[in-house]
């Protein structure tokens, strides 16, 4: 059974940076594509930063590109999100998640594992 554990989070100022971790356990980590979500209260879940197998295609939402980075380590079995210029509108629970493909993936069905999520609050 695949098990994602996330760590990482908390609190921090606006413009400040964090970074999340998420460790994958019950099955081979690299062949498969995983990516980032986050949810704020009364919002859908949304979708942040996806990373493919090897780690060589990224993509992110218009609203975290060119401040966050996705990257994984798959001899670590471990996929991270560095976040950087943190905005308050960044402040949600941020999930990770994988998938059963090798490739990038936007679409929150797309993905059949996730993570127990994380807090961020970004104050102003």
């Amino acid at each position: 059974q695949v098990q994602l554990v996330q760590s990482g989070g908390g609190l921090v100022q606006a413009g400040g940076s964090l970074r999340l971790s998420c460790a994958s356990s019950g099955r081979t980590f690299s062949p498969y594509g995983m990516g980032w979500f986050r949810q704020a209260p009364g919002k859908e879940r949304e979708f942040v930063a996806t990373i493919n197998w090897s780690g060589g295609s990224t993509d992110y939402a218009d609203s975290t590109k060119g401040r966050f980075t996705i990257s994984r380590d798959n001899a670590k079995s471990t996929m991270y999100l560095q976040m950087n210029s943190l905005k308050p509108e960044d402040t949600a629970i941020y999930y990770c998640a994988a998938t059963d493909t090798y490739t990038t993936a936007r679409d929150v069905d797309e993905y059949a594992y996730w993570g127990q999520g994380t807090q961020v609050t970004v104050s102003s």
